[in-house]
């Protein structure tokens, strides 16, 4: 999948991710405001790979008064109850994409040059990696892998 898809989602995971955010945010007293669910709704619906600013973006097109701190808010509010998962691919910038145990597990191809990001899955590298630490003794509790280069649109012009 490349940047700019939202992996694909079934209703029963995006009411799952609904229900714990909402259930988070009544632990914490935190208010469904109009700009918040705007901005929420913005980030289900929208690209992976999303900044604060690429959804700034998207959000002011329906509503020009949600400022750069709302969203930044949300972004975080989202990462903290397990909705969204921020990443950062070297370039300076936190990305954040939906997180939930029904999204299959991914890998990320990062382009140094555009910045073009493709999803992968292979079960090779998983498998492989499980031998790996299996054979150093150690029980994995989580991982990511992210390969930078030049994707075949920038490696044409260059």
């Amino acid at each position: 999948m490349i940047s700019g898809e939202h992996q694909d989602l079934d209703s029963a995971a995006l009411e799952r991710l609904r229900g714990r955010l909402n259930s988070y945010m009544a632990k914490k007293g935190l208010r469904s405001t109009a700009q918040r669910r705007l901005i929420i709704d913005t980030f289900f619906e929208g690209a992976s790979h999303m900044t604060i600013e690429d959804l700034l973006n998207e959000v002011r097109g329906r509503d020009k008064g949600i400022g750069y701190a709302t969203v930044y808010r949300t972004l975080k509010l989202l990462a903290e109850c397990g909705v969204a998962s921020e990443r950062r691919f070297g370039d300076g910038l936190s990305r954040y994409e939906l997180a939930d145990e029904a999204t299959t597990h991914h890998d990320h191809l990062i382009c140094v040059a555009c910045g073009k990001i493709v999803e992968f899955e292979e079960p090779r590298i998983e498998e492989l990696q499980e031998e790996i630490a299996v054979r150093h003794g150690f029980a994995i509790t989580s991982h990511k892998h992210e390969m930078y280069g030049t994707c075949p649109d920038c490696q044409q012009t260059a």
